[in-house]
Formats: C-alpha cells, structure tokens, sequence
C-alpha cells in the first residue's frame, strides 16, 4: 500500500478533508489532514476517525500511522503564527 492509496481510503471517509500522506517505506506513514469534521473533537476522537476510515489495514499493511488533525481554523492560526509551510496543499496527495 502506497502513500497515494492511504490518503484515498481517507478521504472516502473524509472527503472534504485536505490530505497529505507522506511514507518513505510504505509501511510507515505520515498523515497531515485539515478538514471542519474535526471541530469539536479531542484530538484522540480524530484519530479514531482517521482509523476507523483505514479499518483492518492498520497494523497489517499500515504498520505505523503518525496523523497530524486539524480544523481550518487551527490550520490558518498554525501559518499565521509562522509554521513552516509543510502539510496538505490544497488536496493533492504526495506519495
């Protein structure tokens, strides 16, 4: 499973979702997603809905997921307060 496959599976449960899925081996995987689903949520209730979009794949073909989850807000607070500028670029995925 590629970095391209990861982030669709995603985005089938988030599809509004902006998502980056990053993966040097295709086992381990970076996840840096922005999308308003988040509000509200604590960040362990984020990552539940990211694994929950992968189901069984995680810990069999998805060894290690790292997810990054924010909503826009804390996404555009997160620029504005000079973070680099790394992470989902307008829904295109990096594989």
């Amino acid at each position: 499973m590629n970095a391209q496959q990861v982030a669709e599976l995603i985005r089938q449960s988030l599809p509004q979702a902006r998502i980056e899925v990053r993966s040097d081996d295709d086992t381990h995987f970076a996840a840096t997603l922005v999308s308003a689903a988040f509000e509200g949520l604590r960040p362990l209730a984020r990552h539940q809905l990211v694994y929950r979009a992968l189901g069984e794949r995680v810990g069999r073909e998805i060894h290690a997921l790292s997810i990054e989850a924010f909503t826009p807000a804390e996404w555009s607070a997160r620029h504005a307060a000079g973070a680099s500028p790394g992470g989902p670029d307008g829904g295109r995925d990096r594989g």
